[in-house]
């Protein structure tokens, strides 16, 4: 009987396995966890599920008897330690396993403060797993001074847990503004805005130095000089993809493990999907961190395992939840050259639309969700629009569908 080991136990793992049996795949089937939890959501992390609004038993994807009821195999405190791509099996912690299909889904993993800066200081952090969280929540005393190293999506939405749990939150951000490699001014200004609301001491422009402390971090020296006192420095500076494995196998490299359209490797029967694959898209090669790209290139995977031939061609989306504001991105604005904003006096929200030669690129919406589902149509059906219609806030953008 066919054996399929998928070796990764987040998102893309999980969506993996599930999508072969729903297509009746009915070979053995083997998840690998390296975590000894089920396959679990991590976007709440940094959100619901840090400020304690969000229950553990909420985060997975499906309880044991799904894995039961279905036949997959779950290897909990795992780690896959080896690859051999000729003769096909893979060494782990526990046993050697062969198999006839491999897909990494290994994930990535976040990027720490070396340990010439202090990085490995108590009460240093960063968020990537439930062991971070539980960690971190013990850590949570209100009133406490908390520094979060990173302007990014994790930094912002951490700083927004964070304040509804009492803390005093300053960011410091090295680059000139916060979501500088991400997004618009607009979408950082509206963003900046919302923080200072609430009461986050944004500092932009400024690296960090050093953290000073004995056995646990003290305080933070900046590179303009200037110190500041912390009990607690939560570290989001980006993630790396997990290729160590793949690259120890003899697989290619190229920002992440280089896979084709199909998600396959350089091998014909690994593959590899999620955080840490990169593949063709649009005349290039991207490697996305998203839930979405997750599930698509995963359940694309699952296709071609089962003897389909399915190209993975996405339109990206993601969403970030801080206090109040839900913003929801559709597409990728690489290479814009016009932003369009377009307010929602219905929904006091508010969209920047991303346009490059007159030609939609992408949507962040802010508290809209018709205009985020809207763009994300026009740029699944390659539906060109005219920048006026866009500025205009009197014209109907369901209209803009139908042309």
């Amino acid at each position: 009987m066919e054996k399929i080991i998928v070796v990764g136990g987040g998102q893309a793992g999980f969506s993996t396995v599930a999508k072969l049996r729903n297509l009746g795949y009915n070979g053995n089937l083997t998840l690998i966890c390296e975590e000894n939890e089920l396959p679990y959501q991590r976007p709440p992390l940094s959100k619901k599920y840090l400020t304690g609004e969000f229950e553990k038993e909420r985060l997975y994807f499906r309880p044991q008897s799904f894995y039961s009821e279905n036949q997959i195999t779950v290897l909990l405190n795992t780690k896959c330690q080896e690859i051999d791509q000729k003769a096909s099996w893979i060494k782990t912690s526990h046993d050697r396993l062969s198999y006839d299909h491999l897909v990494l889904a290994t994930g990535s993993v976040p990027k720490k403060l070396p340990p010439s800066m202090g990085g490995d200081l108590l009460g240093v952090h960063t968020i990537r797993n439930l062991k971070d969280i539980h960690t971190i929540q013990s850590e949570l005393v209100p009133g406490s001074k908390t520094l979060i190293v990173g302007g990014g999506y994790i930094g912002l939405e951490t700083a927004s847990a964070l304040i509804a749990k009492g803390l005093q939150v300053t960011l410091v951000e090295a680059a000139q503004r916060i979501l500088q490699r991400v997004a618009a001014p607009e979408t950082a200004n509206f963003f900046r805005r919302l923080h200072k609301k609430n009461n986050v001491k944004l500092i932009e422009g400024v690296g960090l130095e050093a953290l000073d402390g004995d056995q646990r971090v003290q305080s933070v020296t900046l590179s303009d000089g200037s110190r500041i006192d912390v009990d607690l420095v939560i570290v989001g500076i980006g993630i790396s993809p997990s290729v160590e494995l793949a690259a120890q196998a003899g697989l290619d490299i190229e920002n992440g493990i280089k896979v084709d359209t199909k998600g396959q490797t350089s091998c014909p029967n690994i593959w590899a999907s999620g955080d840490c694959a990169s593949f063709p898209h649009k005349n290039t090669r991207i490697r996305l961190e998203s839930v979405q790209n997750a599930i698509d290139q995963s359940e694309v995977i699952a296709k071609n395992i089962h003897g389909n031939a399915v190209n993975y061609d996405p339109v990206p989306w993601f969403w970030s939840d801080q206090y109040d504001a839900k913003l929801q991105i559709a597409g990728l604005n690489q290479g814009y050259d016009q932003i369009i904003t377009r307010n929602n006096l219905a929904t006091d929200g508010v969209c920047f639309w991303y346009m490059q030669g007159g030609r939609l690129l992408a949507v962040d919406a802010v508290n809209d969700p018709r205009s985020f589902m809207v763009g994300k149509r026009l740029l699944e059906k390659g539906i060109q629009v005219n920048p006026e219609a866009l500025s205009n806030p009197d014209s109907n953008l369901k209209e803009l569908l139908r042309q």
